[in-house]
């Protein structure tokens, strides 16, 4: 099992609702107000604004998905000149401006607490990975709950008498698989009225119901009605679906278990705020 830095923060972000690129503007509006990083650390100081070093690290991972020291020398200089379009704006008197509205005043708000839960979930999940024993108990938990599966024929007709009819057959000893190849007018009816294998939800309620009443072997005593019309059912055989291998299903269960950390996490955090 891994738990790497990078699935953690994948996880993470996508329990949350995403900040965008009105976020990344309020993060870089923020950090050219107030100064962020040192001269020593600007990456650039054209027009005389100021670029920090770590504004434009992140600027690259947003856009481009990868950090500056990684990028080719156009795209370095392609990522440049848009934060230096970016900082122009929110230096401009009007910014300074806009930024005592209230509209833009909650705006801001709601960005700055988004970046920071987005920041809080991700510290969260690196702390407390997914353990394998976890996983696995999650795993035990799903499976457990596997639906039945059942091998069934039916014959289809359009009223219930006719329905009746052919189960009346049936009790006199006629051959459900003859009788579907006969009566039948359902697509399967040339195979005998063969459905295969099956889980309850590929099938309407009205059918599904009635193949989970009856036993192995047994057909339905009465006729069943759904929306295609009138069903006599046989039901051959049932068995306990396969559940996919644990191996297979790793990461899902992985994001599962750090998602109900995360939840117990953020109720723990609201339980405190209301005492």
């Amino acid at each position: 099992m891994t738990t790497s830095t990078s699935a953690g923060a994948t996880s993470a972000k996508s329990m949350l609702r995403a900040v965008g690129a009105t976020a990344l503007l309020v993060t870089l509006a923020a950090c050219t107000q107030n100064g962020a990083g040192t001269q020593d650390e600007a990456a650039d100081n054209a027009d005389g604004m100021s670029i920090d070093a770590g504004v434009l690290n992140a600027y690259m991972e947003t856009r481009l998905g990868k950090p500056s020291t990684e990028a080719t020398p156009d795209e370095l200089a392609d990522m440049r000149d848009q934060l230096l379009d970016i900082y122009a704006l929110t230096s401009s008197p009007k910014a300074q401006e806009l930024a005592q509205t209230d509209e833009v005043k909650s705006q801001m708000e709601l960005q700055r607490r988004g970046l920071l839960a987005q920041a809080v979930a991700t510290d969260y999940l690196e702390q407390n990975p997914a353990t394998e024993e976890e996983m696995r108990a999650l795993y035990d938990e799903q499976t457990g709950l596997a639906p039945q599966e059942f091998k069934a024929r039916h014959i289809l007709v359009e009223t219930e008498e006719a329905a009746a009819a052919l189960i009346a057959e049936l009790d006199g000893g006629a051959d459900f698989v003859e009788l579907a190849k006969e009566k039948s007018t359902g697509p399967s009816g040339p195979s005998g009225g063969d459905l295969g294998w099956f889980t309850p939800e590929r099938m309407v309620p009205e059918f599904s119901n009635a193949v989970a009443a009856l036993e192995d072997g047994a057909y339905s005593e009465s006729p069943v009605q759904s929306q295609f019309g009138w069903h006599v059912i046989l039901r051959e055989d049932s068995r306990q679906s396969t559940p996919p291998p644990f191996e297979s299903v790793g990461e899902v269960l992985k994001q599962q278990v750090e998602q109900r950390k995360l939840q117990d996490y953020i109720a723990e955090l609201r339980g405190d705020a209301e005492d």
